[in-house]
């Protein structure tokens, strides 16, 4: 089977123009690239996922790993979680603290009978495997939470990306970061990571280390972002599995769901693929930052401004 791959580094409501789409687009295509690449040796899916997701939260452009944005009292709690579809086994943690890669973490967890830790419990993980500490603050994100304190945190949220001019490319931006991948033997796995809202009450959790955010089966795997309440609230990420695994197609499962989500108001988007290898992703919100790899080419949803609330490629 020809791998197959689709990544996404948040959704808000605007990108700054065209460079602004440019910028995110190099570096969602080089992930693209570096994992396809890896899955083209005949690495599985999880392997695949884990990689982009450390690469995406590597980059301090993206609101997860370097670059998270700080909850209202100044600190830093990411959220991360891993699914693979084809034993349909769910591990992440949650407000995790001075870690680089929390989704090494959630990586762990795959074979732990303990598989969803919160910040105590990542913390003593973090101790039991040595893991350095590390501080993934950039002067960016601490320049946009001073903003936002002078203020009193009037925003409801962070920007979704970080750039040089000031701090956002993304105004109402909703900052995760996942990665979908099906390899060449037909396995599925998905990542989801994030640095959270910004200038939230502290301790809020994040759907990125919930099903409902993110989650996979033989069938499907779906990895959400937007505003993470409105993905709870409608279990998406679970809800358009469980929809493929009983028969829908990837694209009616899609379009039932976000055609659902529209009625309620949801402000959300999600990136998926099947286990035929179809591609789709659905937004609610006006910016989807995501790209993909069809086996054949890249492409990206950073112009797609299709009325439409679902696109696909198969």
């Amino acid at each position: 089977m020809q791998p197959k791959l689709i990544i996404h580094g948040g959704a808000g409501s605007s990108l700054k123009g065209k460079a602004g789409a440019d910028v995110v687009r190099k570096s969602l295509y080089k992930v693209i690239e570096e994992v396809y690449s890896l899955l083209l040796t005949g690495a599985d899916a999880t392997e695949a996922v884990v990689l982009g997701c450390q690469l995406l939260e590597d980059d301090p452009r993206f609101n997860a790993g370097t670059g998270s944005v700080l909850q209202s009292d100044g600190q830093i709690r990411m959220s991360a979680s891993l699914m693979q579809g084809s034993v349909q086994r769910f591990s992440g943690v949650i407000n995790v603290s001075r870690v680089q890669n929390p989704i090494n973490l959630a990586e762990f967890l795959q074979s732990s009978p303990d598989r969803v830790l919160s910040d105590y419990g990542s913390g003593e993980l973090m101790r039991e495997l040595n893991t350095p500490t590390y501080n993934p603050l950039t002067d960016l994100r601490l320049q946009e939470w001073m903003l936002e304190r002078q203020g009193n945190f009037e925003k409801e949220m962070a920007g979704v990306v970080a750039e040089k001019e000031l701090v956002t490319a993304s105004e109402d931006g909703r900052g995760t970061i996942g990665v979908v991948v099906l390899d060449s033997q037909g396995r599925l796995a998905v990542g989801t990571s994030t640095g959270g809202k910004g200038f939230e009450r502290i301790g809020r959790v994040s759907d990125s280390a919930m099903p409902a955010g993110n989650y996979a089966s033989r069938h499907a795997a779906v990895s959400c972002t937007g505003i993470g309440e409105d993905i709870i609230d409608e279990c998406l990420a679970a809800r358009i599995v469980v929809r493929v695994t009983d028969g829908l197609s990837l694209v009616e499962a899609m379009q039932r769901s976000f055609t659902e989500a529209k009625e309620h108001g949801r402000d959300f988007a999600a990136i998926s693929l099947d286990a035929t290898g179809a591609i789709a992703w659905g937004k609610t919100s006006q910016v989807l930052l995501a790209a993909y790899h069809d086996g054949n080419q890249i492409g990206d949803t950073l112009e797609w401004q299709n009325e439409e609330l679902i696109g696909f490629v198969s």
